[in-house]
């Protein structure tokens, strides 16, 4: 027969005390590492936002992009060829109807069509981390370079095989705060006629006034950026009907509206079961929407998501 383990009755008060004592010690210790994930995962912030949506009215989610309604319809596509390229960033064209899509690792732009299939895959030459792309005006496309800290204007043609930078005007974005996590995204805002740019740590936006069609001219402005309540930012987009700003945070799990104001609006958590989603979202890298504000996301090293509203 096995023998009865001693009751909490039975210990002597010394041994009472140091348990007493140690699980105390347990809990205080658990309670400063649950804080501080908090505190770095900025769910405090989330949190905060997530009561400031509850006493949105209708109308005022109306008029935002309102990222809580969002449910996934293509989730985790494959995107064919492409798992040691690592997609980067995406931008919608209006004009064609299509995205596009920069891989980082090995230097490609690829256009896909709005199902996530591939239609061109076109190397990049000369680039050496392309890690943003913005659709502007007229054929021209925006790419970041993070490595070299540059954004190249690039002309398209329906009949582009390859690209090279030697062919096409560079800008210098200038030093950043953390030269190893500089410039990486980008995102074209046709309601103000600016290049919206972003650095991936500390997040940080800067502007920079163009028509989308001119050679650039001055230099890049600091936005506010208060409201970057991010571990990191991965990519830009801008919603075309109402302007706003959408910032994703691949190490945030997080896509975060900002208004004109560049204050929150709301959120949308790509973790697995949040907004329909089966699984995580492993590296979100890229982020665009169309004109009928269909969400389009592409994630490390090939996968693509597509989220409409219901």
């Amino acid at each position: 027969m096995a023998t009865p383990l001693p009751s909490s009755n039975s210990l002597p008060p010394a041994r009472k005390r140091g348990l007493a004592l140690r699980w105390s010690t347990w809990l205080v210790a658990a309670a400063i590492i649950g804080y501080g994930v908090a505190i770095a995962m900025h769910w405090d912030d989330r949190g905060l936002l997530w009561l400031q949506e509850r006493f949105e009215s209708q109308s005022e989610q109306q008029a935002s992009i309102w990222l809580p309604d969002y449910q996934v319809d293509i989730d985790a596509k494959v995107l064919p060829g492409m798992e040691d390229d690592e997609a980067s960033d995406l931008s919608y064209n209006p004009v064609s109807k299509t995205l596009f899509a920069v891989m980082g690792k090995n230097p490609f732009l690829v256009e896909l069509t709005l199902d996530g299939d591939v239609l061109r895959k076109m190397p990049l030459v000369g680039w050496s981390n392309p890690e943003g792309v913005a659709v502007l005006e007229g054929g021209r496309l925006a790419i970041v370079d993070e490595r070299d800290h540059k954004m190249t204007i690039v002309t398209l043609a329906a009949d582009t095989k390859s690209l090279n930078i030697a062919d096409f005007p560079q800008y210098d974005l200038g030093p950043s705060n953390n030269q190893n996590k500089a410039f990486e995204a980008v995102a074209w805002d046709p309601l103000q006629q600016r290049i919206i740019l972003g650095e991936e740590r500390p997040p940080a936006l800067f502007t920079w006034k163009s028509d989308g069609h001119s050679p650039l001219t001055g230099d890049k402005q600091p936005l506010p950026s208060d409201e970057l309540d991010l571990r990191n930012l991965s990519a830009l987009g801008v919603d075309p009907r109402t302007g706003h700003l959408l910032v994703l945070s691949a190490d945030s799990n997080m896509l975060l509206e900002l208004d004109e104001k560049g204050e929150q609006v709301s959120f949308m958590t790509l973790l697995g079961g949040f907004n329909g989603l089966k699984k995580r979202i492993p590296r979100a890298e890229g982020v665009a929407m169309d004109e009928h504000g269909t969400l389009y996301i592409v994630s490390e090293p090939d996968l693509f998501y597509r989220f409409k509203k219901p």
